[in-house]
């Protein structure tokens, strides 16, 4: 660009400060009554056209801390006590109280006098040694020179600096950025022309209204490659993004949302689903358990909403007799019409009105499937939010994770139906290529767990379990055995790989650099 050009692509603010940018930052605010941000923000654009050429530079700057800036007007401690020993020259540690130190300051202010051998201790008496105690100690004369550049202090004043640093808060190291500006050749070139602009920087309304305002005159060069600061719009945060897009895949596929409180009695999070009362899962070490107290409910009906839904946990209370006999009936073994063994004891009811944060969704699919009318069959519903165990948190666990649960009831559905729901959507969120392999779990029967391929690592991913759900799950809550096909993955782990992510924690974390840069799940081809 030649100097005509570049001169008329200057913007009135540049053309303000030209003639004093070889000055400092505030003189430049000073002489061309601008604010700082619009300095900074020309200055930037003129090192754009090579005019000048800005470099920041990071300097230690030494400043009285709190302490300090109260020693500096009070004096500091040691001074406080000399002059009192000026005066009496021998006092009593029983005796200090009028002399406005603190224990604290007491201490140190003996420590430092002894150090300097100005004062001797016998007997609990602190006896002065010496007189010329008016000469001012190296710390004071430091502490009056404040604030000052780490990089110019001598090495005696680096000794007093180390040494105030042991006292509390006396001094402290502020980092400070300064801006350095040098003129270039052109810039000087520029400077010389005493520039004065006549262009039009926009069109105004004003400016369409009378021809005598644009006519004959020219408008600003602009330079539309120039980098512009980014600006970041409001968002949901990209766990609810795909969240949301995971519910969008269940309703695209049929499925009717289960929404249900985080808080649950263990009689639905693990007796209706065929848990044993001494399973390991039901111990402290892997569960939360919640102490109702006299304002539970009240608290936690009223006060907090959980996926639209008030939580209403009353205290533990169990559901209709007629279930919890069934169940009951289930866990020891005496469910008509089908031979099981249960679980071999007497099931006991005040341990399933214990409450707990669930562990997991499919406690969910129990409510459903209690409250659903064999009228309405077949039926297809899934769910998909907030889970809690009592994990040590670290990179691969938290004691919090999303989980999606689905459930269909069929007369008709069987096992290789289960694994092309699975199928399918796994592939909407991106794997193309899923296995299963058989495993157990205590409420399904067949059961498998779902691994999905990793193209880059080459490696497969476990992702969660699925199976059909066992008679003694069944039969107490629908009153029949009618095959209900089960899943239950995590989803955390499917957004830890294809966000990138290799710590758990960083899902949840705020960090808003990570937080503007995620893209949304939909944007990024998921569909």
């Amino acid at each position: 660009m030649d100097i005509k050009k570049l001169i008329e692509s200057l913007s009135p603010n540049e053309i303000k400060i030209l003639p004093y940018i070889e000055e400092n930052i505030d003189k430049i605010c000073e002489k061309s009554s601008l604010d700082k941000v619009s300095v900074l923000r020309a200055l930037e654009y003129l090192g754009d056209k090579n005019i000048v050429k800005i470099s920041q530079k990071k300097q230690k700057i030494i400043e009285l801390g709190i302490n300090g800036t109260l020693y500096r007007k009070k004096q500091l401690p040691e001074r406080r006590l000399l002059n009192a020993l000026g005066v009496k020259r021998i006092l009593s540690l029983d005796n200090l109280k009028g002399y406005d130190l603190s224990d604290e300051e007491l201490k140190a202010s003996i420590g430092v006098l002894k150090r300097k051998n100005i004062i001797d201790l016998k007997n609990k008496k602190i006896i002065l040694k010496t007189g010329g105690i008016s000469k001012k100690f190296p710390e004071e004369i430091f502490l009056e020179s404040l604030p000052l550049n780490y990089e110019s202090l001598s090495e005696k004043q680096i000794e007093i600096l180390k040494s105030l640093g042991n006292r509390k808060d006396i001094t402290r190291i502020k980092e400070e950025k300064t801006i350095e500006i040098e003129v270039t050749k052109l810039g000087k070139e520029i400077i010389s022309l005493k520039i004065k602009s006549n262009l039009i920087e926009q069109v105004t309304p004003e400016l369409l209204k009378k021809d005598s305002l644009w006519k004959g005159k020219k408008f600003r060069r602009y330079n539309l490659t120039a980098k512009v600061p980014e600006i970041y719009g409001g968002k949901r945060h990209f766990v609810n993004q795909a969240i949301d897009y995971g519910r969008k895949i269940w309703t695209d596929m049929g499925f009717q949302e289960m929404t249900g409180d985080m808080i649950q009695s263990s009689f639905w999070n693990f007796d209706a689903l065929f848990t044993a009362q001494d399973h390991p899962v039901r111990e402290m070490q892997d569960t939360f358990f919640i102490a109702p107290s006299k304002n539970f409910e009240k608290i936690f009906s009223k006060a907090y909403l959980v996926q639209g839904t008030p939580l209403g946990v009353k205290g533990g209370n169990l559901p209709d007799k007629k279930i919890v006999k069934a169940v009951k009936e289930s866990h020891e073994g005496n469910i008509k019409g089908l031979k099981t063994k249960g679980w071999q004891y007497s099931w006991n009811e005040e341990e399933a009105k214990k409450l707990v944060l669930r562990t997991h969704t499919t406690c969910l699919s129990a409510k459903t499937l209690a409250k659903l009318k064999k009228e309405n069959l077949p039926a297809k519903f899934f769910a998909l939010g907030k889970c809690f165990r009592n994990e040590t948190v670290d990179w691969s666990h938290g004691f919090e994770f999303n989980q999606t649960e689905g459930i269909v009831i069929d007369p008709n559905a069987n096992f290789r139906h289960l694994l092309g729901y699975l199928k399918q959507f796994f592939k909407k969120m991106g794997f193309k290529k899923v296995r299963f392999r058989p495993a157990y779990f205590p409420y399904t029967e067949p059961s498998v767990e779902i691994d999905a391929f990793h193209p880059e690592k080459k490696i497969w991913l476990e992702l969660g379990g699925a199976g059909i759900f066992r008679p003694e799950v069944v039969i107490p809550l629908l009153g029949e055995n009618i095959p209900v096909l089960a899943w239950g993955p995590g989803f955390d782990r499917i957004l830890m790989d294809y966000y990138k992510i290799k710590d758990l924690r960083e899902l949840y974390k705020n960090n808003l650099t990570q937080l503007r840069k995620m893209k949304s799940w939909i944007t990024k081809g998921h569909k």
